[in-house]
């Protein structure tokens, strides 16, 4: 695992590993307007490097504001360009709050884990494929 939050304000760290060719970024603290321009940039520069596939681990992220889901909105709108995609896994309940409030949870792909994430089924799929 390498960490690459070295260009983000304190208060936000993100480790990222590779896994069978997709980026996982694993984000902890707040996500914020004083965060947000440094993560998009990191997250985008992951998207450069070729890897068009992305899974953000929101698991121990304690807060979002408006900038944050416009960084989630927009780096999932270019990863989906490369032929790629964005998805969120195993988002914390302050997360999952904010992505209900503002609908985004019907826009943004949600996961219980990294690992279904990786496997790319959504939960509804998954319910009727069990009915």
């Amino acid at each position: 695992m390498m960490n690459s939050g070295t260009t983000i304000p304190p208060g936000l760290d993100c480790l990222v590993r590779i896994e069978d060719g997709i980026a996982i970024a694993e984000l902890a603290g707040e996500l914020d307007l004083a965060r947000a321009p440094a993560l998009r940039e990191q997250l985008l520069g992951l998207l450069r490097t070729g890897k068009s596939r992305l899974i953000l681990d929101l698991s121990q992220v304690s807060f979002c504001d408006a900038s944050g889901l416009a960084v989630l909105v927009g780096t999932g709108h270019r990863a989906r360009r490369q032929g790629g995609f964005q998805r969120l896994a195993a988002v914390s309940p302050q997360v999952a709050r904010v992505l209900n409030l503002t609908g985004l949870h019907r826009h943004l792909p949600v996961f219980p884990t990294i690992q279904a994430a990786a496997a790319g089924t959504p939960a509804s799929q998954r319910s009727r494929a069990a009915a």
